[in-house]
């Protein structure tokens, strides 16, 4: 009688999962999803700020702005895995919080530029900077969901970079446009300043607020640190047996670099849009830099939408390829369309081109950000510890090449054709690459859906 009593004790103290989560999720993806938002800025706004250096004040050419837009990778591509490695071994709250100071200075520093070298220099050590960010906090995630919940869980953090671009291109277009001249600084050095700040800030405030592992955990009781901690083991011991644990398994895998060439093909559909969104709207129907920023914020209300309803999806029915395929080929369907509309091929009787074209950049930003969460949920089915760690890392370092060759196309194409689009149907038939790519990654083989 005693011991069934003692049983039914037991499992009334187990945690309420969703209870769990729901803590956990509060905690944490606010402030990440914060995190990402400003990270994006500091990264983006060049896209705005362009509109002054490169097109009124002459402080850049187009040649010298697209290789400073894409140099930024050379120095991600070096310094990621390093990074994601110390992550490793200093936990994520203390690297997280250097990695942000660090970038929040150097962003500010932008305010500096004087011409090409200056401008190309700083790129580079922003990436440096940066390095380690992004997949830091995929891997952190990876201890404090378990795959069933990930998705959705990548999906809110996610949700920074939408957000990025709705808040982020309003903002700047307001201090390009309104607080030009202001103290003697032209609008695009208002820009770097005001938005390099907010990184260095939240770098201290990471420091006491982050906590690296769910045992750690004092916001969570003692039975609910030790169930999630628990269920993060448990969700480990269950993957496949041939699942890589050394760095050097990573490299070697060849799992591993087909996921890179995926995500190549997003990183230079996602930073040609981030990069040249503002200039392709002044180009092909003249706004001026406020009303461009709040056109660049409106199709992402639709993006973020999308990226929430896929990535739950993809959780609810275990399929994470055709996701990430579909959402491939839904951006290279929006790149195709303003190609078609910005080439005068595509029109609608009664439809006025400039909101059709808006329509176009929704469906595209839309299909693109919707791949990022699934495809996140890919690398953890065969990596784990040090292997999940530089992976993750060397993924979206080598891959992220793809954001410097895809703004270097965009400039070239406008700068010898006059318009952008041969650059819309160069990343029209990369993002369908990529969604064929997707389909050849081989499903887990437990626990997985094909």
């Amino acid at each position: 009688m005693s011991e069934n009593v003692n049983r039914v004790d037991t499992a009334d103290a187990a945690p309420n999962e969703a209870a769990v989560f729901r803590k956990v999720s509060l905690r944490l993806l606010p402030f990440l999803f914060l995190l990402y938002v400003i990270n994006l800025i500091d990264r983006t706004n060049i896209g705005i700020a362009r509109l002054q250096m490169v097109d009124q004040q002459h402080v850049l050419d187009e040649a010298a702005y697209a290789l400073g837009a894409g140099i930024f990778y050379v120095g991600y591509l070096l310094f990621e895995v390093p990074s994601n490695m110390i992550l490793l071994r200093m936990g994520a709250r203390a690297w997280i919080a250097r990695i942000l100071l660090s970038w929040g200075i150097i962003s500010s520093a932008m305010m500096f530029v004087t011409g090409p070298w200056s401008f190309a220099a700083l790129r580079m050590l922003l990436g440096v900077a940066e390095a380690g960010f992004f997949p830091g906090i995929i891997f952190y995630l990876n201890n404090w969901f378990p795959a069933r919940m990930r998705g959705r869980a990548v999906a809110q953090f996610m949700l920074g970079g939408v957000i990025a671009s709705m808040v982020g291109n309003p903002i700047s277009g307001f201090i390009l446009e309104f607080m030009d001249q202001i103290g003697g600084l032209w609008g695009w050095q208002w820009v770097f300043l005001l938005e390099g700040l907010p990184a260095v800030a939240l770098g201290f405030i990471t420091l006491a607020y982050l906590t690296d592992r769910p045992e750690q955990a004092h916001w969570l009781t003692q039975a609910e640190r030790t169930w999630l901690t628990q269920q993060i083991e448990r969700d480990r011991s269950v993957a496949p047996h041939s699942r890589s644990h050394s760095l050097k398994a990573a490299f070697l895998d060849p799992r591993v670099w087909l996921l890179i060439a995926v995500y190549f093909t997003v990183a230079m559909g996602d930073n040609s849009y981030g990069f040249y969104i503002p200039t392709i709207l002044r180009s092909e129907f003249r706004w001026t830099p406020f009303e461009i920023g709040l056109l660049v914020a409106a199709p992402s209300v639709i993006a973020m939408v999308g990226m929430v309803l896929v990535g739950r999806n993809s959780d609810r029915t275990g399929e994470r390829r055709w996701h990430v395929a579909c959402s491939a080929f839904t951006a290279a369907l929006g790149w195709l369309t303003l190609a078609g509309i910005g080439s005068r091929v595509l029109t609608i009787p009664g439809v006025d081109s400039r909101w059709l074209f808006v329509a176009g950049v929704a469906v595209t930003l839309t299909g693109m950000k919707s791949m990022l969460p699934t495809f996140w949920t890919l690398p953890p089915m065969f990596l784990s510890g040090a292997a999940a760690a530089g992976g993750i890392a060397l993924i979206n370092s080598v891959a992220n090449l793809g954001g410097f060759l895809g703004p270097m196309i965009m400039g070239h194409a406008e700068k010898t054709t006059g318009s952008f689009t041969v650059g819309y149907l160069v990343m029209a038939a990369t993002l369908f690459t990529g969604g064929l790519l997707a389909l050849t990654v081989a499903p887990r083989t437990r626990g997985e859906s094909e």
